[in-house]
């Protein structure tokens, strides 16, 4: 019966996706659970598996385009439903899986094959009959998140492990994070493998005592291999499947970047006109998946992994994947950075210092202009997100904004004193955010209007009745903010500890969607790129935003109680609030702004810092 692949659901909010890629074409195999697209919504990249085993027969929605949730993407034909199911079977009878099995026996005798068969699932059947330990599941990663993929397994089948000790990674679409051992005791059974998804609550692996499942998971193996190969060597000789890999692959030098294929891709050639060899021919399919796994079209990468290539200056293509099959993961992406980074140094001054000279030190580095000079890109689902709200934001409500100045002297010396201690308690560095942001929390609590919202269709306005306190971060793909919720229970310490986390977790595409969403208020550090005040646009159906620009020292007249008015060096900013008139007006802005200035010149955080 035809399976139906529909769009899933990737978040509370989403109701629709964008179909970035389609990893398989019609006509092709897929297996269950194997990649299919890649798929684009407003707060996520991820990949959609098959949902069954079978040949991609026909793709409802193509690149580009849009659908909703729900809707059907592509249709896959069962085992049985498609006639074009013969194409594939030579690459499955070499791949040695159960499912070719009937067209094989038509051609070989039924005692050489019956042993293929029951030796093939052994492992299968002798690490289950093993599994009498405690079982690690899938836990809930997030409200919505559903299922994980797991991208490295720390500990194999027959190493012993500790409680607690870190035993998987797992990737979700809002974190990538480490699974830790439930008991002590020894690796009997790894039932999802790497680069394999499961479902939140699946057994992931079977810890126990030692047992002798491990031992004969690798021992059958081999001898079906060598015996298939055998017995089906004419029918190897015309298969045409191996051959579109090799082809499929632009890069061989990716192939023999490996240390074991690359002997066997060059002895390959030679080798072939001598199939009838039982060694040689496993050797040459060995050395093709190899090549076709580690380059262009074949290797698929997943669109995180992109993503951190394009941002650490990696060219995927140079990498050779220590994944499933080749697959480059994200850890080859981060150690390929850490060695261009750690190689930089200490090559630029063996080749520079001979010929370096006083004129050359005192030269600035000539600045390498950006590689989007001259093109034209198609806009990412969330850049085009944020461009549709903030025009919609300008169009239903009436903006405008009010600045003051601050003297945020007496924080700045509170600062500087207590920074060292606030870190080495903490963990996190002292900012002048988390200053402004309780200051901010404070003022909302006593002017409940600036952190309302207005339905003028009902004729009604909500005052909040807690302050959920979203913050502007510049991440990678856009501007995304986290909120911080129920902000009026925390002091300076806790605020401090929210914002380093969110901040650094959205930077790192690690937040999920339920966290970008309910906030009441806003504030956008505008000062933390050198902004003197900008006049921000309201993030909806919020009511306002507050601006921070950047604090710095300039010559003030100050009033001394000796000397009267004098001019002294003081630390100042401006803080620019833009909001909705259509509810706030600008006497409200002003009361409010004012709460804020006092608040903040007054500088009584001593007791938040512990002095």
């Amino acid at each position: 019966m035809p399976v139906s692949v529909t769009m899933p659901r990737l978040g509370e909010s989403v109701t629709e996706g964008t179909v970035t890629r389609w990893l398989k074409q019609e006509g092709e195999r897929v297996e269950a659970d194997e990649p299919l697209l890649e798929v684009s919504t407003d707060k996520v990249d991820t990949e959609i598996p098959s949902p069954a085993a079978g040949v991609l027969t026909r793709i409802v929605v193509g690149e580009d385009e849009t659908a909703e949730v729900g809707s059907e993407l592509a249709v896959i034909a069962g085992e049985g439903e498609d006639a074009g199911s013969a194409a594939p079977a030579p690459a499955q009878q070499q791949a040695a899986e159960p499912e070719p099995e009937p067209e094989p026996a038509a051609l070989t005798t039924p005692s050489t094959e019956k042993p293929v068969e029951e030796e093939t699932p052994a492992p299968q059947t002798a690490s289950a009959g093993s599994s009498e330990g405690t079982e690690v599941k899938l836990p809930a990663l997030g409200e919505s998140v559903t299922e994980g993929t797991v991208t490295r397994w720390l500990k194999q089948v027959g190493e012993t492990v500790e409680a607690d000790e870190p035993l998987l990674e797992v990737s979700t679409d809002k974190v990538d994070t480490e699974i830790p051992s439930p008991v002590a005791g020894t690796v009997l059974e790894i039932k999802v493998g790497e680069d394999e998804t499961a479902e939140v609550g699946a057994v992931l692996a079977v810890i126990g005592s030692a047992d002798a499942a491990p031992a004969k998971q690798e021992t059958p193996p081999p001898a079906p291999k060598q015996e298939a190969p055998k017995q089906e060597a004419p029918k190897q000789e015309s298969a045409p499947a191996p051959q579109p890999r090799i082809e499929s692959a632009p890069a061989p030098q990716i192939g023999e970047s490996y240390a074991t294929p690359s002997p066997a891709a060059e002895t390959k050639q030679p080798a072939a006109p001598a199939q009838p060899a039982a060694p040689s021919q496993p050797a040459a399919p060995a050395a093709e998946t190899v090549k076709s796994n580690g380059a262009g079209d074949a290797g698929y990468v997943t669109p995180l992994v992109r993503k951190l290539a394009a941002e650490k200056g990696v060219d995927l293509s140079t990498l050779s994947g220590t994944g499933v099959g080749g697959r480059i993961r994200k850890q080859d992406v981060l150690d390929a950075a850490e060695k261009a980074r750690s190689a930089a140094p200490t090559a630029q001054p063996t080749a520079s210092a001979p010929v370096e000279t006083t004129e050359q030190r005192k030269a600035p580095a000539k600045a390498e202009p950006s590689p989007l000079r001259g093109r034209t890109e198609k806009l990412t689902r969330i850049r085009a997100t944020i461009a549709r709200r903030m025009v919609e934001s300008l169009q239903i409500s009436a903006q405008l904004t009010t600045v003051v100045e601050v003297d945020v002297t007496k924080i700045a010396n509170l600062r500087n004193k207590a920074k060292a201690d606030f870190q080495a308690k903490h963990g996190v560095k002292l900012t002048f955010l988390p200053f402004f942001a309780l200051a901010t929390v404070e003022a909302l609590q006593q002017h409940p209007v600036v952190n309302s919202s207005i339905d003028v269709e009902a004729g009604t306005v909500t005052y909040h009745g807690a302050e959920h306190l979203g913050i502007a971060v510049d991440a990678p793909k856009g501007l995304v903010v986290p909120v911080i919720k129920d902000a009026g229970d925390l002091n300076l310490a806790g605020l401090s500890k929210r914002i380093a986390d969110l901040a650094d977790r959205t930077r790192n595409n690690k937040i999920g969607p339920d966290e970008i969403g309910g906030g009441t208020f806003t504030l956008t550090n505008t000062g933390s790129r050198g902004a003197l005040f900008d006049t921000p646009i309201i993030n909806q159906p919020q009511v306002g935003i507050l601006g921070l620009g950047a604090v710095v020292k300039r010559p003030v007249i100050v009033n001394d109680p000796e000397l009267g008015e004098i001019i002294a060096p003081r630390s100042m900013v401006y803080l620019a609030l833009s909001y909705d008139h259509r509810i706030v007006d600008g006497a409200d802005a002003a009361r409010f702004l004012g709460t804020l200035k006092e608040r903040l010149e007054a500088g009584h955080f001593e007791a938040d810092l512990g002095l």
